[in-house]
């Protein structure tokens, strides 16, 4: 046969996880964890998003939903949240990038925290569409989760937008005097 060798040779690949953590978010056997040294900062640090209230909020009270089996059964979980490709997890990834764009947390790939007003204002805007257009369809954790992601992101996005505006004010009231704005110089 053409393109058929009958000397075929057996490939062996190895793959290694390197992963440090678990997909329960544990860390690993033998893995330690080194502090990163810290970084100059040339900004005066952004204040840090609460995002943690709404996930702690899921994971201490169970929310009973008339005919939920699992409520029955004793079971309070989001269904699939260790599901790397869940429901869940695409929440906290969409979630991930609008604090990144609030400043709240470091890039991912440059490690630097960023101010991008715009780019936050769009990640907002989808979270908000994914909440309408899912309205009914999610399991009453999920869409508490994500109702709760909603409210903190859009708390840090109007605390960064009067921030700015507060700076850009202080910076206007050092360039003109009362005189310049008047007209008397």
């Amino acid at each position: 046969m053409i393109g058929h060798e009958d000397n075929q040779e057996e490939v062996i690949f190895k793959v290694t996880d390197r992963r440090k953590f678990n997909p329960d978010g544990s860390l690993k056997e033998g893995v330690e964890i080194e502090p990163e040294a810290p970084k100059p900062v040339a900004e005066p640090p952004v204040p840090e998003p609460k995002l943690e209230p709404a996930i702690a909020a899921i994971e201490e009270e169970p929310v009973a939903v008339a005919g939920d089996e699992a409520e029955e059964d004793g079971e309070s979980d989001v269904p699939g949240a260790e599901d790397p490709a869940s429901f869940v997890n695409f929440l906290s990834t969409l979630a991930t990038n609008a604090a990144a764009a609030l400043g709240a947390v470091p890039h991912p790939a440059t490690g630097q925290r960023s101010l991008d007003l715009d780019t936050g204002k769009y990640w907002l805007d989808v979270l908000a569409m994914i909440r309408d257009k899912t309205k009914g369809n999610l399991h009453a954790q999920e869409a508490r989760l994500l109702e709760g992601l909603l409210a903190d992101l859009r708390m840090q996005y109007v605390t960064m937008v009067r921030a700015t505006e507060e700076k850009l004010k202080a910076q206007a009231a050092k360039k003109f005097s009362g005189a310049d704005i008047l007209g008397k110089k």
